[in-house]
C-alpha cells in the first residue's frame, strides 16, 4: 500500500457498526413509547418469518485489559453471577410481555465483558430462561466469546450441550511485552487448548480476534502471532485495528504512552503483512478486517452476499429486529436504536420499577434508512447501486465528485448507478462509507470521536 494513501486518508471515522452511528443520534425526537411501537412493528414483520436476534452483555472481568473499549466491571467477587442472571431474564420478560406472541430466536450472541467469568450453571440457567417464553428457529446460530484464560472445558460442553456451535477467543498478540503492556497475559498453550477443546467437542466454527497497532508491537510480532494461529487453524478470524481513544474510555487506555504505539505506515505495514499471510495460509477478506476459510458461514454468506453486520459485528444471516439485553447493550427495531442504561445500579433500578432499562435512542428517518442500505452494502459486499428508484437521495452526485478522488487513487471504480469498491481499496471502506454518511457531513465533531480510520 502507497504510504501516501495511508498518510491521505488516515483520518478519524466510525467503524459502522450502525447507521447513525451513536454520536449522531437525534436523542430528542426519541422517546420511550417510540422504542415500543417500532420494536412491535418490527416484530410483527419478521419474527415469524426470520426470527430475532439477542445480543447479551455479560460485564464482569477478572481484570482490566488496557487496550478494551468495552463497558465492563472489574471484580473478582463471582458473587455477582447469579443476581445479573436474574436480572437479564426479568428484561427479558419485560420484553415478552410487550411482545406478546412468542419470539422465535435465529441469533443469540453472549459478548462482554466476559462471558466465561460466569458458571456453567449460571450460562445454562440464562439459556433455560430465556426459552422458558420462547422457541428457536429451525436455523438457529448461537455464539459467544471466551477468553482462553478462565473458559473451562465444562463451559464449553454445556454452551455446546444448549445449543452453541460458534465460539470467538480474544488473543490479540502472543508477544509478552505486547501482552504486558496490554495487562492481557495469556501464553499460546491456553489457546491451543481452549480451541483444540471447542474442535474436539464439535464447535462448526471457532474464531480468534487479532488486533494490530497495540503498544510496542513490531512486525516480527505480528508475524509470530499468525505463524501460532495458522498451526491452530481457527474457522474464521478478526484482524482488526486497536482503537486508541483514551479520551473517550478513561483510564483503561492510558497504561501505556501515545509514543508506543504504532503509527501511520508503520501500523499499516502490520496488517498488510499480516494480510498476505492470511492470504497464503487459506483465509479470504470477508468485509471489513474479517477473514474466515471457504469452509466457515462467514464466507459462504459473503458469497451468497447475504452478510450482514450490525451492533454484534458481522452476521451470516440478517434478521430484521435484535434485542439487547444488559447494562450498555443496544437495540435494533431497524426503525429506531435504543440503548440501556449504562450502570449496574441503574440497569437494576430500572428492572426493580417494572420499566425497560433504556436510557437514550434514535428513531431513523428514510434518509437514514436509504443511507443505512448503502453503508451495509459498502461493509458487508464492497460495493452499492442506486439503480433502484428508492435507493436513491439527492446528494448521489455529491458523493459521486467526492468519490471521484478515490477513484483516481484506484480505491474503487464506478459502475452504473454504483460503485465498487477494489482489492486496493478494501482497508479504505471505512472513508468510501463517510462519503455517504450525510450526519457526519452536517456536523462534524468538535472533538474526535472516533478512532483513525487505517
Amino acid at each position: 500500500m502507497k504510504t501516501s494513501l495511508v498518510q491521505k486518508y488516515n483520518v478519524p471515522g466510525p467503524r459502522y457498526t450502525s447507521y447513525p452511528t451513536v454520536p449522531y443520534w437525534n436523542e430528542s425526537d426519541f422517546n420511550y413509547q417510540i422504542w415500543i411501537d417500532t420494536l412491535r412493528k418490527s416484530f410483527i414483520e419478521s419474527n415469524s418469518s426470520e426470527g430475532i436476534s439477542l445480543y447479551i452483555h455479560l460485564p464482569f472481568c477478572e481484570s482490566l485489559c488496557t487496550f478494551c473499549g468495552c463497558n465492563k466491571r472489574i471484580t473478582k467477587n463471582h458473587g455477582v453471577e447469579h443476581p445479573y442472571i436474574i436480572a437479564l431474564l426479568k428484561e427479558w420478560d419485560l420484553y415478552c410481555a410487550v411482545l406478546k406472541e412468542t419470539p422465535i430466536i435465529k441469533e443469540i450472541h453472549l459478548g462482554g465483558g466476559t462471558p466465561t467469568f460466569f458458571s456453567e450453571t449460571n450460562l445454562e440457567k440464562l439459556i433455560h430462561g430465556l426459552f422458558l417464553k420462547a422457541n428457536k428457529a429451525p436455523n438457529y446460530e448461537f455464539s459467544f466469546e471466551g477468553h482462553p484464560n478462565n473458559t473451562s472445558k465444562r463451559q464449553l460442553q454445556k454452551l455446546y450441550d444448549l445449543g452453541f456451535r460458534r465460539v470467538s477467543f480474544g488473543v490479540q498478540d502472543y508477544s509478552e511485552k505486547v501482552q504486558k503492556a496490554i495487562h492481557r497475559v495469556q501464553p499460546f498453550h491456553n489457546v491451543a487448548k481452549v480451541t483444540l477443546w471447542a474442535r474436539e467437542i464439535g464447535y462448526t466454527s471457532i474464531g480468534h480476534d487479532i488486533i494490530f497497532g497495540l503498544p510496542f508491537q513490531e512486525l516480527e510480532d505480528v508475524i509470530d502471532t499468525i505463524e501460532k494461529t495458522k498451526s491452530l487453524q481457527p474457522d474464521r478470524l478478526a484482524f482488526y485495528s486497536y482503537a486508541h481513544v483514551p479520551w473517550i474510555k478513561g483510564n483503561g487506555q492510558r497504561g501505556f504512552k501515545d509514543e508506543d504505539i504504532p503509527k501511520d505506515e508503520n501500523k499499516r505495514e502490520l496488517y498488510e503483512v499480516g494480510k498476505q499471510l492470511l492470504y497464503k495460509n487459506g483465509y479470504l477478506e470477508i468485509g471489513m478486517d474479517h477473514f474466515a476459510l471457504k469452509t466457515d458461514s462467514l464466507f459462504e454468506s459473503y458469497q451468497k452476499k447475504t452478510l450482514h453486520r450490525n451492533f454484534m459485528g458481522y452476521s451470516s444471516s440478517k434478521t430484521q429486529l435484535m434485542i439487547g439485553l444488559g447494562v450498555s447493550s443496544i437495540s435494533d427495531s431497524w426503525y429506531s436504536f435504543a440503548q440501556n442504561v449504562k450502570t449496574i445500579e441503574d440497569y437494576y433500578d430500572c428492572l426493580e420499577n417494572e420499566k425497560l432499562p433504556i436510557f437514550r435512542g434514535h428513531l431513523l428517518t428514510n434518509e437514514d434508512l436509504i443511507i443505512r442500505k448503502h453503508i451495509l452494502n459498502l461493509m458487508c459486499q464492497f460495493e452499492t447501486s442506486w439503480r433502484n428508484p428508492n435507493d436513491y437521495f439527492k446528494e448521489i452526485p455529491e458523493i459521486i465528485t467526492q468519490l471521484k478522488e478515490m477513484e483516481n487513487d484506484g480505491l474503487l471504480h464506478f459502475i452504473k448507478n454504483g460503485i465498487q469498491v477494489t482489492d486496493a481499496g478494501k482497508p479504505f471502506v471505512r472513508n468510501i462509507c463517510m462519503a455517504f454518511d450525510l450526519l457526519l457531513k452536517r456536523k462534524a465533531p468538535e472533538t474526535a470521536l472516533f478512532s483513525m480510520t487505517i
